[in-house]
């Protein structure tokens, strides 16, 4: 038994440097199947350069399933999240999938896009946005605006309307910041999305969103207020609904 002892001994110690190598990988995994991206996806990243300052994006990369009048996705991020998210969430590559061109930017300060005082006020910000477009060469995108992203793209949408196909409003913030009457002069089609268990700040916008004119409601059962998360395959096929209509 004396012998064995050194044997068992060094045993354990393997076995537990096979679980300190181990445990980062699995941190590493991949999301779970139906909420990441598909093992097949392929997406690029890049800098939109001409914007100030420059902005980081993602993109999924290669080709396109036809698609002709299918308008291209600018999604925007909520204050806990990044670009990252929808490429993890494999909305980016579901997209390019069914023909549209998909783009998520990092607003500044989050992800890997620095921070600029050029879009502490309202204009700003609007015109952050039209740099985007411009840079990006997104000609009347959809855009898909969660929560903090609000603060860009409801002034967008009030002031810009025109130059969008689409508006998905995800329980952002900053709506009560504006008017019945600047709402109902928006004749963009507007997807109005939430979760029911977001009794704060979805049910807070929705009381403002409700005055677009071309609006509809889909409220995702059992998801919070990142509601793409909780429930992304009906957020995914609301979102291709919606898109289907716009075509």
């Amino acid at each position: 038994m004396s012998r064995s002892r050194p044997a068992l001994l060094a045993l354990g110690a393997l076995l537990a440097c096979a679980l300190v190598l181990l445990l980062p990988a699995a941190r590493r995994r991949p999301p779970a199947p139906g909420r990441g991206a598909p093992a097949n996806s392929t997406v690029r990243r890049g800098t939109a350069a001409g914007a100030d300052p420059a902005v980081a994006y993602r993109e999924a990369a290669g080709p396109r399933a036809p698609g002709p009048g299918r308008p291209d996705v600018l999604f925007l991020h909520g204050q806990a999240f990044t670009s990252a998210t929808w490429e993890a969430l494999g909305t980016l590559a579901l997209l390019a999938g069914e023909g549209h061109r998909a783009v998520a930017i990092d607003l500044p300060g989050y992800g890997d896009s620095p921070p600029t005082g050029t879009v502490a006020t309202q204009q700003g910000r609007v015109a952050f946005l039209e740099r985007i477009l411009e840079e990006l060469g997104l000609r009347r995108p959809v855009l898909v605006s969660p929560s903090m992203s609000g603060r860009f793209a409801l002034p967008f949408l009030l002031l810009r309307g025109d130059r969008l196909a689409g508006f998905v409003p995800i329980a952002p913030v900053g709506t009560r910041d504006y008017a019945v009457g600047q709402y109902q002069q928006v004749q963009t089609p507007s997807l109005i999305l939430y979760g029911d268990r977001d009794t704060g700040l979805g049910h807070q916008a929705l009381q403002s969103l409700r005055h677009l004119p071309r609006h509809r409601v889909v409220v995702l059962p059992g998801a919070g207020h990142a509601c793409y998360l909780d429930k992304p395959g009906d957020f995914h096929r609301a979102l291709l609904g919606f898109l289907g209509q716009l075509q």
